[in-house]
């Protein structure tokens, strides 16, 4: 990254200031990874070491916390779609957070409330499901699960579950 002005704002421009309104834009509509924050930082062309200081500096206060971050995308993907450990790892990879934050966020998790869940996306679909023969609910209900991450016995087993029920 070159460490020019900003060009579209102009030669007068304080860069450490607009670093920190991007920052808190983008932490205003929800939490966000350092990695995410430094990668806004560098498309509006924020010098590296203006960015870095200011994302140490955010860290300081506590408005950027990786671990926090991961905790609440973890909770928050999981109540609401469903999704397995797996998938949820892969997102915040892509989210761009440490591996060892990962790993440690996600051994919080309780399997039994995995498998729950997988009941209750299941019983939810069933309902919207009732013309359909077993054959074809079976298989839409394991590939829904399996997109969600779920093994295939874990899916197989929660659908007969349901279905016997």
């Amino acid at each position: 990254m070159s460490a020019e002005p900003l060009p579209e704002l102009g030669p007068d421009v304080d860069p450490e200031n607009v670093a920190r309104q991007i920052l808190l834009r983008r932490l205003t509509d929800q939490p966000r990874s350092r990695a995410e924050l430094a990668e806004s930082l560098a498309k509006k062309n924020v010098p590296d070491d203006i960015a870095q200081r200011m994302l140490d500096r955010f860290e300081e206060l506590g408005l950027v916390n990786d671990e926090e971050f991961a905790r609440m995308w973890v909770q928050s993907r999981q109540r609401a779609r469903g999704l397995t450990p797996r998938v949820l790892s892969l997102e915040l990879k892509r989210k761009g957070v440490d591996d060892d934050v990962i790993r440690e966020v996600l051994a919080d998790l309780n399997p039994d409330e995995e498998r729950a869940a997988a009941h209750r996306l299941v019983q939810k679909k069933l309902r919207s499901m009732g013309g359909l023969d077993d054959t074809t609910r079976i298989r839409r209900l394991t590939g829904m699960l399996a997109r969600k991450g779920y093994a295939p016995q874990v899916a197989f087993d929660v659908v007969r579950a349901e279905l016997d029920a």
